[in-house]
């Protein structure tokens, strides 16, 4: 495979891209922060099923980030994350910079209502706004065909549908199963963070969802099977739990059982926070 281009600034990814306009090509952007595992690889080969170019951004946003949380430490290795592009054969890295990004005097923000509620928002309360507005400037300066977002964060994939409906965007939002581990751990930068032992305890995460989630299918009290799911977690070895809570699957409003639902829940292990989501089967 060819190694992609990389390029640092709007006007050169802008110039790339009308080139390949030019030429009929549908052009497909997977937004990252980078520290590429094999969930980011399988966004690009969806991208690349899609559409004859795949962009992938690069970009640790700092506006999703609050004072408290790991954005000096979050894992950074942009060599690493080019040659799995080159391996994957995306076409085109897009690396810019935070002044890039947010030059001086940068001053608007976007806010999402809707599924942004609750959850992520109640521990993360400017979380969604970074999110939105990044995502909202990556597709103005790509002006993609599609985007394709991992369903692992599963509230940022209905943020984004929201405001691509809600700001009428001409992007294709294409959701991508999660990658998980053999041993059902979703694949996540921050997973770099835990130790062997840590790991055999985080793998727990999926196999409490699952079996909480068969549960709720099965007609079980939601508050009684939520509660039981946070206090297993506990139990296996996780420090604090967030959340763990139903929702539909759309909307993210409260589930009801005639409705498509979604299990979702974050946990700390040690020092690292962790989250997953699971279909609530047979709503």
């Amino acid at each position: 495979m060819s190694a992609p281009i990389v390029v640092d600034n709007v006007a050169a990814l802008r110039a790339q891209i009308r080139n390949w306009r030019r030429d009929g090509l549908k052009v497909a952007l997977v937004p990252t922060m980078g520290a590429l595992h094999d969930g980011h690889i399988s966004l690009v080969k969806i991208a690349l099923e899609e559409a004859e170019r795949c962009v992938v951004s690069i970009f640790v946003n700092p506006t999703q980030f609050a004072p408290t949380e790991d954005l000096d430490k979050y894992p950074r290795q942009l060599a690493r994350d080019l040659d799995r592009l080159r391996e994957a054969g995306a076409h085109l890295a897009y690396t810019p910079g935070v002044a890039d990004m947010y030059p001086a005097g940068f001053a608007t923000k976007i806010s999402v209502g809707g599924p942004s509620a609750g959850l992520e928002t109640d521990f993360r309360p400017t979380f969604f706004d970074g999110v939105a507005t990044v995502v909202a400037k990556l597709f103005l300066q790509a002006a993609p065909d599609c985007a394709v977002f991992g369903e692992k964060d599963y509230q940022q994939l209905c943020v984004v549908r929201q405001l691509c409906r809600d700001l009428d965007l001409p992007v294709e939002i294409i959701g991508a199963p999660t990658v998980r581990d053999s041993h059902g751990l979703a694949m996540s930068s921050r997973n770099a963070y835990l130790s062997e032992a840590e790991r055999g305890v985080a793998r727990k995460l999926n196999v409490v969802l699952r079996q909480t989630a068969a549960e709720l299918a099965s007609g079980a009290d939601e508050a009684s099977a939520v509660g039981e799911a946070a206090e297993a977690l506990v139990r296996a070895g996780f420090r604090k739990v967030d959340y763990v809570a139903a929702r539909e699957a759309v909307t993210l409003a409260p589930w009801r059982q005639d409705r498509d639902g979604r299990l979702l829940a974050a946990a700390w292990l040690g020092t690292t926070r962790l989250i997953d989501n699971v279909e609530i089967p047979g709503a």
